[in-house]
C-alpha cells in the first residue's frame, strides 16, 4: 500500500493541474471548470501542503479591480482554512492572443510593456501570500519562422524583462527570487531558452544573476531527448534550482504532461534519490515538490482527484524505494567496485601544481595504459539493482 502523504512532504499543486478541463488543440473541454477554492480544499484533504498559480488561473483575464480582490479574498480564506500556503506563483502570458508573438520578446513594443506591467501587478500578488519563487515559463517566447525574429535583439529584451523586474522586487523589498523554466518547443516551434544548459548560460548575463534560479520540468527535457536528472545535477551545481516540476512524459514528443513515474520510471526512482539523498544520504533540495501535470482528459473528476493522490503516492514510493536501495550492502559493495564515490576525490592533491602533475611519472611515464583499460566498472551490475529495489524484488 502507498503511503499517504502529509503536509511535511511539501507536496504542491498547480491550480492549473486539477483544474485542467481536458481541452486540446484537437477536442473540446471533456471536464466542467473547477472552482480554485474546491481545488484548495481537495488538494489539502489529499495531503498536499500547498497550491501555485498563474493570474489568469484565479482571476479571469479582464477582471475589474474590485471583481479580482472577491477572488483574491475568497482563495485567502481558503489558505487560511486549510493551512495550504502559496510558495510560488507565476503570471499567465500565452493563453490571450495578444501574447501571439511573445510577452517580454514580442516584435511590438507595446505588447511588452504590456506584459511587464502584468508580471509587476502580480508580483505584488504573489508578495502579498508569502509566495517565495516566482516563475518565468516563456512559452510565447519564440517563433515558426527563423527570419520571423531577431533572436540576439529578443534575448537582449528578455534580458532587459528579467532584469527590470528583479530590480522592482528589490526596489520593493519583497523576499521573492525568480526561476526560469525552460522548454524547447510547443506552443512555439522553438523557444527561446529551450533546456537547462540554455538558461543556465543566459541567467550568467543578468544583472541580478544571484537571485535568478531554474524551475526544470521533467517532460520538457525529455521532449529535447535529454536526462531530467542529470539536468537537474546540473543545475543544483550551478546552485540554481530553485523550483522542480514533476511530471511524467514518454520521450521525444507532444508535451505529455503525465503523472510523475507513468513515463520514464527509472530516471524518476533516481531523480527522487537524488533530491532526497544526493551523494552522501543528504538532501540536496529543500524547496516544494511540485506537480505540473494535467489528469487525462478521458477521467472524470473523481478521476481528476485519484490522479493527483497518484503523484504524491509514486514520489513517496520511490522516496522509499530509493532509501532500501542506499541502505542494501550489496549496492553500497557495487557503488564502492564501481569507483562513484571516488569521482569526488580531486585529481590533484591539496596543494600540488601542474609541475608536480607533470613530474609524476606514474601518471604518464609509468602508468600501465593496457592494465587500466581492462578495468571493469560494474555498471550494468550497480543499474541491475537499482532496478530490482524499484521492482520490489530486494
Amino acid at each position: 500500500m502507498a503511503p499517504r502523504p502529509t503536509p511535511s512532504d511539501r507536496f504542491t499543486f498547480g491550480l492549473w493541474t486539477v483544474g485542467w478541463q481536458g481541452r486540446d488543440p484537437f477536442g473540446d473541454a471533456t471536464r466542467a471548470p473547477v472552482d480554485p477554492v474546491e481545488s484548495v480544499h481537495r488538494l489539502a484533504g489529499l495531503g498536499a501542503a500547498g497550491v501555485t498559480f498563474h493570474d489568469d488561473d484565479l482571476i479571469p483575464f479582464g477582471s475589474s479591480t474590485s471583481e479580482r480582490d472577491a477572488h483574491v479574498s475568497r482563495f485567502k480564506d481558503a489558505l487560511a482554512e486549510t493551512g495550504m500556503t502559496v510558495p510560488m506563483m507565476t503570471t499567465n502570458l500565452f493563453t490571450h492572443p495578444v501574447f501571439k508573438d511573445g510577452g517580454f520578446t514580442s516584435n511590438d513594443r507595446s505588447v511588452r510593456r504590456y506584459a511587464l506591467r502584468k508580471v509587476a501587478r502580480n508580483i505584488d500578488l504573489a508578495a502579498e501570500l508569502g509566495a517565495r519563487t516566482y516563475v518565468f515559463w516563456g512559452g510565447r517566447e519564440g517563433a515558426e519562422y527563423d527570419g520571423a525574429k531577431d533572436v540576439r535583439a529578443a534575448l537582449d529584451r528578455y534580458r532587459e524583462g528579467i532584469d527590470t523586474l528583479a530590480a522592482y522586487v528589490l526596489e520593493q523589498g519583497y523576499d521573492l527570487r525568480f526561476a526560469i523554466e525552460p522548454k524547447p518547443n510547443e506552443p512555439r516551434g522553438d523557444i527561446l531558452l529551450p533546456t537547462v544548459g540554455h538558461a543556465l548560460a543566459f541567467i550568467a548575463e543578468l544583472e541580478h544573476r544571484d537571485m535568478v534560479g531554474l524551475n526544470p520540468e521533467v517532460g520538457h527535457e525529455q521532449m529535447a531527448g535529454l536526462n531530467f536528472t542529470s539536468g537537474v545535477a546540473q543545475a543544483l551545481w550551478s546552485g540554481k534550482l530553485f523550483h522542480i516540476d514533476l511530471n511524467g512524459q514518454r520521450s521525444i514528443k507532444f508535451d505529455q504532461d503525465l503523472v510523475f513515474g507513468h513515463g520514464d520510471l527509472l530516471n524518476a526512482f533516481f531523480l527522487v534519490d537524488l533530491l532526497e539523498h544526493g551523494a552522501d544520504g543528504s538532501p540536496t533540495y529543500d524547496g516544494p515538490r511540485h506537480f505540473d501535470y494535467k489528469p487525462s482528459r478521458t477521467e472524470d473528476m473523481a478521476g481528476v482527484w485519484a490522479s493527483a493522490e497518484a503523484n504524491m503516492a509514486t514520489y513517496l514510493l520511490l522516496k522509499e524505494r530509493a532509501e532500501a536501495y542506499r541502505a542494501d550492502p550489496e549496492v553500497q559493495a557495487a557503488l564502492e567496485a564501481s569507483g562513484v564515490a571516488s569521482l569526488r576525490q580531486p585529481t590533484l592533491t591539496e596543494g600540488e601544481s601542474f609541475a608536480d602533475l607533470l613530474a609524476d611519472r606514474g601518471a604518464w611515464e609509468d602508468f600501465d595504459v593496457e592494465r587500466a583499460a581492462e578495468h571493469g566498472f560494474g555498471f550494468v551490475r550497480l543499474n541491475q539493482l537499482a532496478l530490482e529495489h524499484l521492482l520490489g524484488a530486494r
